[in-house]
């Protein structure tokens, strides 16, 4: 019997681009990431000023709304500001960060940055815990508390972070834990607190720390019947790396999720022929910035 076609989702509009400006490189080891980035993980590379402004040039003409940085660590990058304040020229940004090496010099000059801009910066900060009891175990020793320094400090300069947590939890605690990062973001001083919880993605280090995908968990064609695609990151995002321009963030290490050498080669459909496509399929939106705590 002829297997069925993996079903394939169209870049509707490519409202979002994302660059993996940390590459691989990141001063932590967390045992739940995807793609294994570590201070050894030189997979992928820091992207330069030079490397982005092009990217950032087409993507003007291609109608981009809204600007994404991940890693990695992205604050590793030394011209991470400089990226930011080009692309804050054009557009609202989002820094994904593990919050643990900050420079105070950075954020306040990224703080007048925003101020003269017409656009937003947001800042997503990663933790897996309310506590050092529960970060630290998955995070390594003393993140809790640095990246708890680092979120004060943007705090501080006028910024409010979404703190962004992998569900390392059951789900059956989800509310109590809701609450406690709640309650340990007000003790820190945030009085309008910011979480987003993210399902854990059965890749990388991940398979180690619990499981990786089974064989049912997969999208079948018969799924995508009467489904909305744009909850899907695929159908409205691409990311560009120091290799070219890939599908989404999350499949990077996928050697057919790269997609071309420019924003114009890589706008076609995709077929979701990966396990994690699963994880998306379920969740919808994983990369938004949308809150899980209700506004205040």
């Amino acid at each position: 019997m002829t297997p069925m076609p993996d079903p394939e989702v169209a870049l509707h509009a490519l409202d979002h681009l994302w660059f993996q400006v940390g590459g691989t490189v990141c001063n932590l080891w967390c045992t739940h990431c995807f793609i294994s980035c570590s201070p050894e993980n030189h997979a992928y590379g820091f992207m330069t000023l030079e490397q982005v402004r092009p990217y950032l040039g087409a993507s003007k003409r291609l109608g981009v709304k809204e600007y994404y940085f991940t890693g990695g660590e992205p604050f590793m990058n030394r011209e991470i500001v400089e990226i930011l304040a080009a692309t804050l020229a054009i557009g609202p940004a989002t820094v994904l960060t593990n919050g643990t090496v900050f420079r105070e010099e950075d954020i306040q000059r990224l703080a007048g940055i925003e101020w003269a801009s017409p656009y937003s910066l947001e800042f997503r900060v990663s933790l897996d815990g309310y506590s050092p009891e529960t970060n630290d175990p998955v995070r390594g020793e003393g993140t809790f508390q640095r990246a708890m320094e680092g979120v004060r400090l943007l705090l501080r300069h006028g910024f409010l972070p979404i703190v962004t947590a992998a569900r390392v939890w059951e789900e059956r605690e989800e509310t109590f834990v809701q609450k406690q990062f709640a309650e340990a973001l007000e003790a820190a001083g945030y009085d309008r607190p910011r979480l987003k919880v993210l399902p854990s993605l059965k890749l990388g280090r991940e398979v180690g720390r619990s499981r990786g995908y089974a064989d049912y968990e997969r999208v079948t064609p018969e799924m995508m019947a009467g489904y909305d695609q744009g909850h899907l990151l695929c159908s409205n995002s691409r990311i560009v790396t120091d290799r070219g321009v890939h599908v989404c963030p999350i499949l990077i290490d996928s050697p057919e999720a790269r997609l071309g050498a420019t924003l114009e080669e890589a706008m076609i459909p995709y077929p979701l022929r990966h396990r994690a496509c699963y994880t998306c399929y379920l969740y919808g939106a994983i990369c938004s910035n949308v809150s899980s705590l209700p506004e205040p």
